[in-house]
C-alpha cells in the first residue's frame, strides 16, 4: 500500500513572529516543530503499514528549514520524504497550499491513502486536507478517530461529529484527516535517529512540478489577509469582596453601563 502523510512545520507556539508588510508568519530562523496533529497522522500511517505492508512517504511544503521536520518523520519510521520548497510558494493560503501539495502528490505517482492531521495549530483552518482531496478528485473522511478496516480496495473509518460519531466506508484512494483520539504517537528509536541523519530529502521546486504560476504563492492565493496581530494580554480583571448582597450590588453597578441601565 502506498501511504502519503502530509505534514507541516509550524512555529513553536511560544515564539510566533509576524511580518507586518505581508501579514504572514515569519518562519525563517524561528524555532519550529512538527504540527502536533500531524504526529497522529504519522503514527497512523505506521500502524497501517504494520498491518497491511507498504511504504510511507511524508511530504511538506515550506522553507529549507522544513527539512528538519521531514528528518524527524524519518526517525519515527517514515520511508521517504519530499520537501516542496521555492520562494514562489511563499505566502500561500490554504487553497494555494492544497493545490501545490496535490501537484506534489501527483508527481509521486500511485497512492492509496493520504493522511493529514485534522488542522495546523498556526492557522487552525482544517482546510488543507479537504483541499488536497478536491484537487485530486478523491473521497475524503474528516476527523477520523478510528480506522476499523483497511485493505487494497476500501477503508472503514469512524469519524467524530458534533453529535457523536459515524462510520463511513470509502473506496481507495482516499484522504483521511485524523484527530488526537486515534492513537498515541511513538517516540523515535535510536536506529531511526541514525537513519534520519543519512537519509536523502528529495527537494522539488515549482519548476519540478506541473503547476500554474497564477495558482501558487501569495499571488495565487484567492484569500487576502487584511491584518494579523497578536491579541493584547488580558487584564487581571476586578475582584469583588464582601458579603454576598454587597458583592451583588457592586457587580451590578459595574455592569450597569453595559446593560444600558
Amino acid at each position: 500500500m502506498n501511504i502519503v502523510v502530509c505534514i507541516k512545520q509550524v512555529p513553536d507556539t511560544t515564539d510566533v513572529k509576524i511580518n507586518p508588510e505581508t501579514n504572514t508568519l515569519v518562519r525563517d530562523g524561528v524555532a519550529s516543530i512538527i504540527n502536533p496533529f500531524d504526529m497522529y497522522a504519522i503514527e497512523e500511517a505506521l500502524r497501517i503499514k504494520e498491518k497491511v505492508g507498504g511504504t510511507i512517504t511524508a511530504i511538506t511544503m515550506g522553507p529549507p528549514q522544513a527539512e528538519n521536520a521531514l528528518r524527524e518523520a524519518i526517525s519515527l519510521g517514515v520511508d521517504d520524504v519530499i520537501l516542496l520548497s521555492d520562494r514562489a510558494f511563499a505566502g500561500s493560503d490554504t487553497w494555494a497550499t492544497s493545490y501545490t501539495l496535490a501537484q506534489g502528490i501527483k508527481k509521486l505517482g500511485k497512492f492509496d491513502i493520504i493522511l493529514c492531521g485534522k488542522q495546523a495549530i498556526d492557522g487552525d483552518t482544517a482546510q488543507v486536507g479537504p483541499g488536497i482531496a478536491v484537487q485530486l478528485d478523491i473521497p475524503q473522511i474528516m476527523f477520523v478517530k478510528h480506522i476499523r478496516e483497511i485493505n487494497d480496495t476500501k477503508i472503514i473509518a469512524e469519524r467524530m461529529t458534533e453529535e457523536g460519531a459515524e462510520v463511513i466506508e470509502s473506496s481507495l484512494p482516499v484522504m483521511v484527516s485524523v484527530v488526537k483520539e486515534i492513537n498515541t504517537p511513538r517516540l523515535p528509536s535510536l536506529k531511526g535517529k541514525m537513519r534520519s541523519k543519512k537519509a536523502e530529502v528529495i527537494k522539488w521546486t515549482a519548476a519540478d512540478l506541473d503547476v500554474e504560476e497564477d495558482c501558487i504563492g501569495l499571488n495565487g492565493s484567492p484569500t487576502v489577509v487584511n491584518k494579523i496581530f497578536t491579541p493584547p494580554q488580558r487584564s487581571s480583571g476586578v475582584v469583588f469582596e464582601g458579603e454576598p448582597e454587597e458583592t451583588v450590588k457592586k457587580l451590578y453597578e459595574a455592569i450597569k453601563p453595559v446593560l444600558g441601565g
